[in-house]
């Protein structure tokens, strides 16, 4: 009777595993581009003419995913040698096209300094190679565009929008490159600003945007966060484009020198004057010595003149130091007010105008 009862027992077991149903496989349904990424020129020499003209358009066909929902279109842009092995595209600066955007033009200066900031070296022909992703719930990629280009070393600039002026790049300050792909600007944030801003190649939002990608690194994301400084205060910027790194420096400005009322020993403060943008202060000055402006009562970062009699760098952790730069001097000894004019990052300026 008890092998009876087992018997019974198991031919149910037997009876309910055969009766489940196998499970359903699924599969991640596989997306792609219809057909391949389009450069409309792929040949480019630029130079100061070609600096506001659109140079080249990348074209894609949109990529159709399972889910109704925007397609994000990202073009991936590196050098040749970043694009193969186990490492490929991941040095890539990405720049964002835009939500169902099927294209992406250049104007020349942008894109030279793209080049340069990838390391293309100016009056050379080089190459970059550029494919686009696009992203929904999974990502697809492009075939890779390879584009010739020949670069200038330019003056070429960056814009700096942020709460301070209204989110404009077309009245923004500007940065410049005093030295190839490194860029710096001084830019008063006011008390009860937000403190937040970003960097753009152009004087619009339509190219490429810099913004937070964390540990002072840059990110050409479009979506990336805003860069911020700590409060108010005149802050020294800068952006170096070949490694992505940014900074900000809060600073104040002063004289120090025998030609001032303090020697080499007490700095001479100056004042700042937020509506003219300028540094100044009125003090005696002598004909036999001479002088630097400093940032932070420190020589860290200081400007002498250059052989051309022009403001310069003599120290500064962005250019590093430079022993060619002098010290300033005035012409005869008297009263003066001296002002420093850092506003204008393509062409720092100081007068001394005896009173």
């Amino acid at each position: 009777m008890k092998k009876l009862i087992n018997l019974i027992i198991l031919l149910v077991c037997l009876s309910l595993v055969s009766c489940k149903k196998d499970a359903k496989l699924t599969y991640l349904e596989h997306v792609a581009f219809g057909s391949e990424l389009k450069a409309s020129a792929t040949d480019l020499v630029f130079s100061n003419a070609t600096d506001t003209s659109s140079v080249v358009t990348f074209s894609w066909p949109a990529v159709t995913y399972p889910i109704k929902s925007p397609v994000t279109y990202t073009l991936q842009v590196d050098v040749p040698a970043d694009t193969l092995g186990d490492a490929a595209w991941g040095k890539a600066t990405d720049i964002v096209a835009g939500d169902d955007a099927l294209s992406k033009s250049f104007n020349g200066e942008e894109l030279n300094t793209l080049a340069l900031a990838k390391g293309l070296l100016p009056d050379v022909k080089g190459t970059l190679v550029f494919r686009m992703k696009s992203y929904m719930d999974r990502i697809a990629y492009t075939n890779a565009v390879s584009v010739n280009i020949t670069t200038y070393k330019n003056a070429s600039v960056l814009y700096i929008p942020g709460q301070y002026q209204g989110w404009n790049p077309a009245s923004a300050p500007k940065m410049a490159a005093l030295k190839a792909n490194i860029y710096i600007a001084y830019v008063n944030f006011p008390v009860g600003d937000t403190f937040h801003f970003k960097f753009t190649s152009a004087p619009d939002w339509t190219h490429i945007n810099y913004g937070d990608a964390g540990n002072g690194m840059l990110s050409t994301d479009g979506l990336a966060g805003d860069l911020v400084v700590p409060g108010a205060g005149y802050y020294e910027l800068s952006a170096n484009l070949k490694t992505n790194k940014w900074t900000c420096t809060k600073t104040t400005w002063s004289i120090l020198g025998d030609a001032s009322p303090g020697g080499w020993d007490t700095d001479t403060q100056l004042a700042y004057d937020p509506v003219k943008q300028v540094w100044t202060v009125t003090c005696d000055m002598v004909s036999t010595g001479s002088f630097k402006f400093r940032a932070n009562n420190a020589w860290a970062i200081d400007f002498g003149i250059d052989a051309s009699g022009k403001l310069a760098f003599a120290d500064s952790p962005v250019y590093d130091y430079d022993a060619s730069v002098k010290n300033i001097t005035v012409p005869v000894s008297g009263n003066y007010t001296i002002t420093l004019d850092l506003h204008d990052a393509s062409k720092f300026s100081y007068t001394l105008l005896k009173n």
